[in-house]
Order: structure tokens, then C-alpha cells, then sequence
């Protein structure tokens, strides 16, 4: 696995669940059903997560390989297997793709001050979180993201910038805070 591919399955559990709540264009008509299949196809992932296509391809192929995925049945399209991948990043993500704070730099904030967490829990550092982008409106300590283009990638689709804040929340926090965000993306990842 690469870090990647955690990004990547994440975008596909919300593709789901814009679909599943109506976000998305409902799959009747033939426009309907060319624009959702869009979304999920590898140049429609491709250009929503600035990731090529080959390397989109591949990451779907080994998210399969190893249960973290599956074609779904009735559209053909990779859909994340929401219960694994929360038992990836609940017990072996910071051990695998540990985040370690950087520089002071601006960014789009991200972890315990981001929309998501922002007041669930107190923060003792002076710096909130970033991840580096020249266009950010906040200042803080600066966190790779688990890949290079996620800053771009949230800022067109909020629900993956959720996803994403809780797995650094996950990445960086302590048990208290890690417990925390594991509970908020559970509810996440398992609600309809």
C-alpha cells in the first residue's frame, strides 16, 4: 500500500456517499449515468485528485488485491471497503505513514483545528496544524499530507477534507485525541 491509496479510497467513500444522498446526479438516463460513472472512472479520479491515471489504475488494483476494495456489482464501479480501511487507519496508519510537524508555514489547516474538530478538543501547542499551500489563510505547523495533492483536492470536496483532518487527527494525536477522531470518522465512515 501507499499513501496514496488511503487518499484515494477515501475520495471513493465519498463519491458513495454524495451519491447515496442525492449530492450527486442519480444513475437514470443515459447523461445521468455517463456523468456519475465519470466520477468514479480513473480520469475522472485522476483530475478531482491531481493524481495521474496510471497511478489511480494501480491504486485501485492494489486496494483490491488486499480487500481494501471491490468493483461493485450491479455499476462496475471500485468502491472502498469502508469496514477495512477504518481498521487500517484506526490500528496501523501512523505506524505506517506516521505525521511528524515541520516549519512554521501557511496552509489550509488540517487535524484539531480544521472545521471538523475545530472546539472538540483544546489544543496545547501555540500552532494549529497545517498542510503547506501557498493560498492557505491560516499559519501553523506544517504536516505532509499523505499526498502531495490533498491540499488542492479539499477545497473541492469538503466531505473528503473531513475524511481526511480525522485520519491526521488519527496520525498526530494522542490517545486521547486519536480515540476521538477514530469515533467521529467511524461515524462517518459507517453512516448512509
Amino acid at each position: 500500500m501507499k499513501s496514496q491509496d488511503i487518499f484515494i479510497l477515501l475520495k471513493l467513500v465519498s463519491l458513495s456517499r454524495r451519491e447515496e444522498s442525492g449530492a450527486m446526479p442519480a444513475a437514470v438516463g443515459s447523461a445521468n449515468i455517463n456523468a456519475v460513472s465519470d466520477c468514479y472512472s480513473a480520469r475522472g479520479l485522476a483530475a478531482t485528485l491531481g493524481i495521474s491515471k496510471t497511478e489511480v489504475n494501480a491504486s485501485i488494483n492494489r486496494s483490491i488485491a488486499v480487500g481494501m476494495a471491490k468493483h461493485d456489482r450491479i455499476t462496475g464501479h471500485p468502491k472502498a471497503n469502508s469496514r477495512a480501511l477504518l481498521e487500517f487507519i484506526c490500528h496501523g496508519l501512523k505506524y505506517v505513514f506516521p505525521a511528524k510537524p515541520a516549519e512554521i508555514a501557511r496552509g489550509i489547516p488540517t487535524a484539531f483545528e480544521a472545521p471538523a474538530l475545530k472546539g472538540a478538543l483544546m489544543s496545547a501547542g501555540e500552532y494549529i496544524y497545517v498542510w503547506p499551500d501557498a493560498k492557505g489563510n491560516e499559519k501553523g505547523q506544517s504536516v505532509s499530507p499523505l499526498f502531495k495533492s490533498v491540499p488542492e483536492a479539499v477545497k473541492k470536496d469538503s466531505l473528503l477534507y473531513e475524511y481526511l483532518v480525522l485520519v491526521d487527527a488519527i496520525r498526530l494525536g494522542n490517545p486521547r485525541e486519536s480515540k476521538l477522531a477514530i469515533s467521529m470518522l467511524e461515524d462517518r465512515l459507517n453512516s448512509p
